[in-house]
């Protein structure tokens, strides 16, 4: 616990076998309570992996459900497990488990309800080895995003997110997609319902086991987070009003 707050981290796993452990074994157990490792239907050992080095919450889904569709059991899991704050961790060790104090402090200390490891704050994701197309893609999805949703964010597109457990009470993240896309519409819907986000800089590594799109699921995705950004501005002017905005009573 972290100022009597129960910290969970939550692991949307997806062949993930050869980079489990190392992720593992850097966090920070002196604050963390629980580790749920959700394994989407994976064509290694990772469930396997995740028990031998002792996860206790271990769920596997025996179809693929995607990427949106992992988190939606991570976090119903974990609220499960009366998490007051929950921490999504990618088990590929692209990021580093080591800032899961800083990331949970701000949220345990009431600063901010919402902390993103940014890649691009400081000079992480360069350093870290981003495609340089990546990067450039980053940084004009991200100022477009800013603009329509009048924010000003570093980046939106970081995998490594902790949130106070409220949020989950004034957000419905089932009505969410069950792909990539469904990170920006839960920072959508966040902003939608009042709350602020706070960063963190975050270095990243990219290798070969790291988890990654290709180039045309990167169109794709974008074109997504763009539609996302759009009709979160025209609910904003009250001229459309996606169901995933739709707030909890």
């Amino acid at each position: 616990m972290l100022n009597g707050k129960r910290i969970c981290v939550v692991l949307p796993a997806y062949n993930a076998v050869d980079t489990l452990e190392k992720t593992y074994k850097e966090i920070p157990f002196d604050i963390v309570d629980d580790v749920v490792l959700v394994d989407d239907a994976s064509n290694d050992k990772t469930s396997q992996k995740a028990k031998e080095i002792g996860i206790n919450h271990v769920i596997r889904h025996e179809e693929n459900r995607g990427y949106g569709g992992n988190q939606k059991s991570c976090y119903k899991k974990a609220l499960d497990l009366n998490a007051d704050i929950i921490v999504m961790l990618h088990p590929d060790y692209q990021y580093t488990p080591k800032l899961i104090h800083a990331m949970t402090s701000v949220i345990a200390n009431e600063v901010y309800p919402v902390t993103i490891g940014s890649r691009i704050l400081g000079k992480g994701a360069i350093k870290g080895g981003m495609p340089l197309y990546k990067y450039f893609a980053n940084r004009v999805l991200t100022l477009t995003q800013n603009i329509l949703m009048k924010q000003k964010l570093s980046e939106y597109h970081s995998g490594y997110r902790a949130f106070s457990a409220e949020i989950f009470s004034k957000i419905d993240i089932e009505k969410n997609s069950d792909d990539f896309v469904f990170d920006n519409q839960m920072i959508s819907q966040i902003f939608y319902a009042g709350y602020e986000i706070g960063e963190i800089t975050c270095p990243t590594k990219y290798f070969e086991e790291a988890s990654s799109i290709n180039f045309s699921r990167s169109v794709t995705y974008g074109l997504g987070v763009l539609k996302v950004s759009l009709l979160y501005r025209l609910c904003k002017w009250k001229l459309i009003k996606p169901n995933y905005l739709i707030l909890k009573s």
